[in-house]
């Protein structure tokens, strides 16, 4: 009964945010509270919910902290030039534009931290997305799969994790995939070509001057030039062209980004490239870069936890860079939304992950996904694995997945001979598909800061992300690693 009800509480909260019926937020605590309470453990759920906050606070401080920083370092002009730079190389160029996000998600993730990498690359993409009027989704979703497949690192989460459950060394687990992750890689690129295609097919070739950089919101409606003589796109007013999903989920982001009027002033303005704002501090960028990069290997290394780095880093940016205390007040009401936005968001899905974890569902589901595989694909229980790591490391948490039900299949395995390793490097198979999950706080993170429905997101990017991780898992069993 319980393997019945976990399914139908995700299936619930995942049809009512992607139809729209229900806010994320408001899905991720109404939902389970109801589940729990049909149960019959409705008196436990404010136990479950302390556990479940407990267990994402330090996410939840980190996150709050990491907003802060790299909002500041926006404010102050780390970026400007990774923006400029990706304006030349992508020329207006939808197609150079999707690829450009899918490299700078893949770089970016080398430090790690998937919410870092999310709010960098939308930093520094989002304003060129808005200006040529490119589907957000499409941006959202290469960013997101691109930093799934890098989220594999062994400093990433999931391969130490797979290695902790199953008692192996990380670089044997992770070492022997990197054929096939750079196969995945490839696979992420290949596909932000296609879709960076269908958005040219949509909008054309377009032209961007240089004087993007400092335009006013008070000069006159500027004009793009389709190439070849294909006539001309006003950027103040919609694009039109053929059908396609990413255009449909970039008009629901668009709708939704209707919303924020305040903020679509902003945006108009290009506030991020705007080389007259206020709070630039030209004099202290080696200070900025050097206190980043430093706060980056920090993370690396471990010297210590995330939250606190991103606590340090994000006091010693704003004293250094606003020493007169109405300035950082200033700056953190400027920053004030995102933070409450995804520091709500991870709360409420402490809700969620607390009531699937304490009333046992998630122990049913995996004991039921277990108990359904055919006895005789035990000797291909690696093969098993890998597929099995597409819904199970969406519906659930990593710690979830790799501390609940990897050693349960690598039992199962080990019986057949499939050795433990072969079942680790299995199980990040469906890391690309995972980036999007809805308990994945650095989601929020994505789809917030793109001002994109995560139900949009949803749509857009699962039969992408799942592809992806069909290959990844193609290519395991080519090169011989799985």
């Amino acid at each position: 009964m319980l393997t019945i009800l976990g399914f139908a509480m995700i299936a619930t909260f995942l049809v009512l945010i992607m139809m729209k019926k229900m806010s994320p937020i408001a899905a991720l605590v109404l939902i389970p509270a109801a589940f729990c309470v049909f149960v019959g453990k409705g008196a436990k759920l404010g136990d479950y919910v302390i556990d479940g906050v407990t267990g994402l606070a330090p996410t939840a401080a980190m996150l709050m902290f990491a907003i802060v920083y790299f909002g500041v370092m926006i404010d102050v002009g780390l970026f400007d030039p990774i923006v400029r730079g990706i304006l030349r190389f992508c020329k207006a160029d939808p197609m150079r534009i999707v690829v450009g996000t899918a490299v700078l998600a893949a770089v970016v993730s080398l430090d790690g931290d998937g919410s870092t990498t999310f709010m960098i690359t939308v930093s520094a993409m989002y304003p060129l997305y808005k200006r040529l009027k490119m589907s957000l989704v499409v941006m959202t979703g290469v960013a997101a799969m691109a930093n799934g497949v890098m989220n594999t690192l062994p400093w990433g989460g999931p391969t130490a994790r797979a290695a902790t459950a199953l008692k192996v060394d990380a670089g044997d687990v992770f070492v022997p995939m990197i054929p096939a992750l750079a196969v995945g890689l490839l696979a992420v690129l290949v596909l932000s070509y296609v879709l960076g295609v269908r958005e040219r097919r949509r909008l054309g070739v377009l032209v961007l001057d240089d004087a993007l950089v400092t335009e006013k919101e008070t000069e006159t409606e500027t004009v793009l030039v389709g190439a070849g003589g294909t006539g001309s796109v006003a950027v103040d007013s919609p694009a039109t062209g053929g059908s396609s999903d990413a255009e449909g989920a970039s008009t629901h982001a668009h709708d939704a980004h209707d919303a924020h009027g305040a903020h679509d002033a902003d945006d108009e303005r290009f506030a991020a490239l705007d080389p007259d704002r206020p709070t630039l501090r030209p004099r202290l960028y080696w200070f900025n870069a050097l206190l980043t990069v430093a706060l980056l290997t920090a993370m690396i290394m471990e010297l210590l936890p995330i939250p606190v780095l991103f606590l340090l880093g994000a006091a010693l940016a704003l004293s250094v860079n606003f020493p007169h205390i109405p300035d950082q007040k200033s700056r953190l009401a400027a920053h004030a939304d995102n933070v409450l936005n995804v520091s709500g968001m991870v709360f409420a899905a402490a809700v969620f992950t607390g009531v699937l974890q304490g009333t046992g569902m998630v122990d049913h589901m995996a004991t039921w996904m277990v108990d359904v595989i055919p006895e005789g694909m035990g000797p291909h229980m690696a093969l098993v694995t890998g597929v099995l790591s597409l819904p199970l490391t969406y519906f659930m948490s990593n710690d979830g997945f790799y501390f609940g039900v990897l050693p349960v299949l690598a039992e199962a395995g080990a019986a057949h001979g499939v050795t433990p390793l072969e079942m680790a490097r299995a199980s990040l198979v469906g890391q690309p598909l995972h980036m999007s999950s809805p308990l994945v706080p650095a989601v929020y993170v994505l789809v917030g800061m793109a001002k994109v429905e995560f139900g949009d997101h949803t749509r857009f990017v699962v039969k992408w992300a799942a592809l992806t991780c069909l290959v990844v898992l193609a290519a395991g069993v080519l090169f011989g690693t799985v």
